[in-house]
């Protein structure tokens, strides 16, 4: 992993950051660089109400964004709220939101943005803020652009866009990311439970595709 003076995470929803890029982010904290998660919504319109429910629709967003200050506490990084709507992110003016995140990043200065890969991400949300962040960084001076990694999820991604330039094998930060996953009880607390009530349960075959976190290097040229 190179070194980075500032990294910078932008994803959807709270617990994106915990599942795709925890171990990413714990390494660059152990090597001291300061990073920063721009949350873009608070997750409200999320199925998962906790197991046993604890929240309805009108609370969620409350418990949630008390989940993403906890884990960005247990990950020790600074959090910035985006301020948009669950699941209306392909809804907005991408170049209002491109905007809105370039004037944070040309504020903040970071030498690496971390998103997700449009139309690889599965979601509606993380495809819509992905395309927003990939031009945000575009629209910056070259002289200051920060490097640019996205974050593919959909299956078979490899088939078509090939090997991600970055594995990184989070095995050594896997306390600290297990620790920031489980702060997200409303989401994580009834998959993790049946995950681990299984009679075979094993943690490394169950959790595996947590282990590895991969990214492209997103080509500005292109």
């Amino acid at each position: 992993m190179s070194s980075q003076e500032h990294v910078v995470v932008i994803y959807p929803h709270p617990d994106d950051e915990s599942f795709g890029a925890a171990g990413t982010i714990a390494s660059y904290r152990e090597k001291g660089s300061p990073v920063t998660y721009l949350c873009g919504t608070l997750g409200e319109m999320g199925r998962n109400m906790g197991n046993p429910v604890f929240a309805n629709r009108e609370t969620l967003s409350s418990f949630r964004k008390e989940e993403l200050l906890k884990a960005c506490k247990a990950l020790d990084v600074d959090v910035r709220m985006l301020g948009y709507r669950d699941k209306t992110l392909e809804f907005e003016q991408m170049d209002q939101v491109a905007g809105h995140i370039q004037s944070i990043l040309e504020e903040i200065e970071p030498t690496l943005v971390i998103t997700h890969y449009p139309g690889y991400a599965v979601h509606p949300d993380h495809n819509a803020l992905g395309t927003a962040v990939i031009e945000a960084v575009s629209n910056i001076e070259d002289s200051h652009r920060p490097e640019l990694w996205v974050q593919a999820i959909a299956t078979n991604y490899e088939k078509e866009l090939g090997e991600p330039d970055i594995r990184h094998d989070v095995k050594p930060y896997w306390d600290k990311k297990m620790a920031a996953i489980e702060t997200h009880l409303s989401q994580a607390s009834g998959m993790m439970s049946l995950i681990k009530e299984k009679p075979d349960f094993n943690e490394n075959e169950e959790l595996e595709h947590l282990r590895y976190e991969r990214f492209y290097r997103w080509n500005f040229t292109n």
